[in-house]
Formats: C-alpha cells, sequence, structure tokens
C-alpha cells in the first residue's frame, strides 16, 4: 500500500548562523523533530547557503555516506585523505567515510556565496575504507529526462556508494511528465524540489517541498511549471 510523507519547505528545521544558513528536512545538529529522523537509509538532508569566505572547519565523520551536490557557487574541499578539490554547480562528491575521515569545506570565493545540497545516507557496509569521489555530470543530460547521478555501482552513470541507493535530476520544462520505476523492492523515494512546480503520485509540491512515497513500484511525475528535482530512491530497511 503506498504510504506518502509530504514535507513542506516551511517545516523544515532553520538554523542561520550568518555566514551559513542551513535548512534541515531531518533532524540535525541543534533541531530535532521526533518525527523528522530520516526517510528509510536517508538521514541528512541539508540545503546550505555559505556566505563568501566561509565555511566549515576540520571535523570528523564515520560509517556514514556524504554525498554533496553544489548549487551555485564553489566549494572548496579538503580531506584526511589528501583530497584537495574545488567543487562546483554540475559536479557531485561522494566521501565513504567508513572506519573515520576528517574534512573541511569552504566557500574560496569573497564576493559571492554558495549554495548546496549535503546529503549523508546510512551504508550497507560498515568500517569500510574511507574513499573519496568527485565528477563533473552534463546538466544537458537532464533536460526533459531523469539522469542518474548515483547508484550502487562503481560502473554504473554517476558516482556510486556503499548502499542500494539510486539518484536521479531532472530539469524539465512545463507540461513535460515522465515515468520514475523504483529500483528495488523495499525501496521508497525520496523526491526535493529545487524550483518550480511538480506533481508527483498526485501531490503539488513546490519549490524546496519534498515528498516520501513508498509502497509503491511507480512514480507519475509532470512538471507543472519549468522545474528542477532531485529523486533520492533509498531502501526502507537497511
Amino acid at each position: 500500500m503506498e504510504n506518502i510523507v509530504l514535507h513542506k519547505a516551511e517545516s523544515r528545521g532553520n538554523a542561520n548562523h550568518g555566514w551559513l544558513n542551513a535548512y534541515h528536512s531531518f533532524s540535525f545538529a541543534s533541531w530535532y523533530n521526533p518525527d523528522r529522523i530520516q526517510f528509510g537509509a536517508l538521514r541528512v538532508l541539508n540545503d546550505d547557503t555559505i556566505a563568501g569566505g566561509m565555511g566549515f572547519g576540520t571535523h570528523p565523520h564515520d560509517n556514514m555516506e556524504i554525498i554533496t551536490i553544489p548549487l551555485e557557487g564553489d566549494l572548496a574541499h579538503k580531506d584526511s585523505m589528501g583530497n584537495t578539490e574545488i567543487i562546483k554547480n554540475g559536479d557531485i562528491q561522494v566521501m565513504s567515510a567508513g572506519t573515520g575521515v576528517q574534512h573541511s569545506e569552504f566557500n574560496p570565493n569573497a564576493d559571492q556565496q554558495t549554495k548546496l545540497l549535503q546529503i549523508w545516507l546510512f551504508p550497507n557496509k560498515r568500517n569500510v575504507t574511507p574513499r573519496y569521489q568527485q565528477i563533473t555530470l552534463d546538466v544537458a543530460d537532464r533536460h526533459n529526462k531523469l539522469s542518474q547521478i548515483l547508484s550502487p555501482n562503481a560502473d554504473d552513470e554517476g558516482v556510486w556508494i556503499h548502499q542500494n541507493a539510486w539518484f536521479n535530476m531532472g530539469n524539465f520544462d512545463a507540461g513535460i511528465a515522465t515515468e520514475y520505476k523504483i529500483k528495488k523492492e523495499g525501496n521508497g523515494v525520496y523526491a526535493f524540489v529545487l524550483k518550480g512546480n511538480v506533481t508527483i503520485n498526485g501531490q503539488e509540491l513546490k519549490s524546496r517541498d519534498a515528498v516520501g512515497i513508498s509502497g509503491t513500484d511507480i512514480l507519475n511525475i509532470k512538471a507543472n511549471t519549468d522545474a528542477e528535482f532531485l529523486l533520492m530512491d533509498v531502501p526502507m530497511n537497511y
């Protein structure tokens, strides 16, 4: 039986530190909502804006798959594995924290803000050797169709992680519709609208709204306006 959880943009947690304005879809840091802990293996979806020249100092992670999707501006990344990179809109980065990793993330540009999504998934293997991956995606691939940006398989499109999860992004013109088949039995999809107005399985979503759908095989998606959105197909039991 289909189960739907609707998360309107204004229902998210918000922490505005001046240098960082963060919106939390799930309980994070000082924002706690017992009804918003996770959606299956999806534990964190943070929608962050970082002021020019500011960022997160070195901090640790372990046993989490951490995905960063820059939406605007640049993000400078440095970690204990020796990676020093800049990621920007059109890129996707993943860290499998595994046995433990430390990293910092800064906006290297003093004159412009950086916007990004940071997403954490529980892994299906604990204490793996930490790993880093970053690729540049072709944004044109998602015009009026879904483009896979993440999967469990190293030889598939996009980055890969230690979890039976598949992410797709779409950038649809008004009126375009598509169907999405859930990849694995027992998975659900958490859909997050980046801009525009989209209807998914009868739920109308505006910019920064989200819907979690489980207990079904297919999503029917229609862009009511020009729209951009992210689908996160994740195990509900992991």
